[in-house]
């Protein structure tokens, strides 16, 4: 029985986990009605951990960099924040609405 209890406890935990707020990986901002899932390591690089982002902060991601240069960063240790590109979005977006939406320009 006190089996039975310790399950039904870790269940309501994780559930109330899954139902509390999240927040964007790249942004940090709450996540809105509209969830995308990120690979941090590109599935083609052998990646399978994902995480939630925002639509508009995937786009992004994607535009400014390549699959290859996603990889390199996580090998070498280095925060996708760090970009000028990036840190130039992170600072437009951050007072944006959860569910805010706009084109995202490709990488030049």
């Amino acid at each position: 029985m006190a089996r039975r209890a310790r399950w039904d406890d870790e269940q309501d935990a994780r559930a109330a986990e899954e139902a509390a707020p999240q927040s964007c990986w790249l942004c940090g901002r709450l996540l809105g009605k509209r969830v995308e899932w990120h690979h941090p390591i590109p599935k083609s690089r052998g990646g399978r951990t994902t995480v939630p982002v925002h639509p508009i902060c995937h786009r992004t991601i994607h535009a400014t960099f390549s699959n290859v240069d996603l990889a390199r960063h996580v090998e070498d240790g280095v925060s996708l924040t760090q970009n000028p590109a990036i840190q130039r979005f992170l600072g437009w977006i951050g007072n944006k609405p959860p569910d805010f939406n706009a084109p995202t320009r490709k990488a030049r």
